[in-house]
């Protein structure tokens, strides 16, 4: 039987300061880009990008009828990513973590909203997506927000400014092969990525314990029942 741990938190100003380590200890720093020119090493399959006001800007292109996308390889094993976001009308951006069989775990950013989740690993069954919080936040468009997710073993925690979920799942400790940034619509600018490598805080089960839940997303609205033929 797989076992899942869910909590969904909001971070409050008075909780914990934001030098104070979370879910995971960094240590190492294994990668650092500003984003301010287009990086090397990563690879662009779908979207426009291109440098702007010394960031990463991404935006959908409607004839590839997917959202824009770009990947960077690197393996990881417990790590922590951080980088900021600013959102110039674009639907939803999102941070995705993949192991070598594909989807793995992301976090994604609408301009009420930031979910945090485990993906559909096999796409036909019998795995799922499992959603560690849907939380309602502030993205004001023009704005610059952070975004940070840690995975340590099986759990996993996002952070958007100070809304936090997290969660746990046996296929979060597998060995994460890529990172991507994705946009939806346009546009969305990124800057300041930088990863560590990270170790377990003892002290987790203590800060989760002591902070405050956040403000879930209501549930969506049932499909309207369509009339029987007559």
């Amino acid at each position: 039987m797989k076992m899942l741990i869910v909590c969904s938190l909001l971070l409050g100003l008075s909780a914990m300061a934001d030098d104070k380590p979370l879910l995971g200890v960094p240590g190492k720093l294994v990668y650092e880009n500003a984003l301010a020119d287009k990086p090397e090493g990563w690879t662009t399959p779908k979207g426009d990008w291109k440098s702007a006001d010394g960031a990463l800007c991404g935006a959908e292109k409607p004839e590839d009828k997917h959202g824009a996308v770009i990947r960077m390889n690197i393996k990881l094993s417990d790590f922590i990513i951080q980088y900021e976001v600013k959102m110039d009308g674009a639907k939803v951006t999102s941070l995705s973590i993949n192991d070598p069989k594909g989807h793995l775990a992301r976090i994604t950013v609408a301009p009420t909203s930031v979910r945090v989740a485990k993906d559909d690993h096999d796409h036909e069954g019998p795995d799922k997506a499992v959603t560690f919080g849907a939380l309602k936040a502030d993205v004001k468009p023009g704005t610059w927000h952070t975004v940070r997710m840690e995975m340590v073993g099986n759990e996993m925690l996002g952070k958007l400014d100070d809304v936090i979920a997290c969660g746990s799942h046996e296929q979060l400790s597998t060995a994460k092969s890529n990172i991507g940034l994705t946009v939806a619509g346009q546009t969305a600018s990124f800057r300041n990525l930088k990863i560590w490598e990270a170790t377990p805080n003892p002290d987790w089960a203590t800060v989760k314990a002591t902070l405050p839940k956040g403000e879930p997303l209501p549930p969506p609205r049932p499909a309207a029942k369509k009339p029987e033929a007559k």
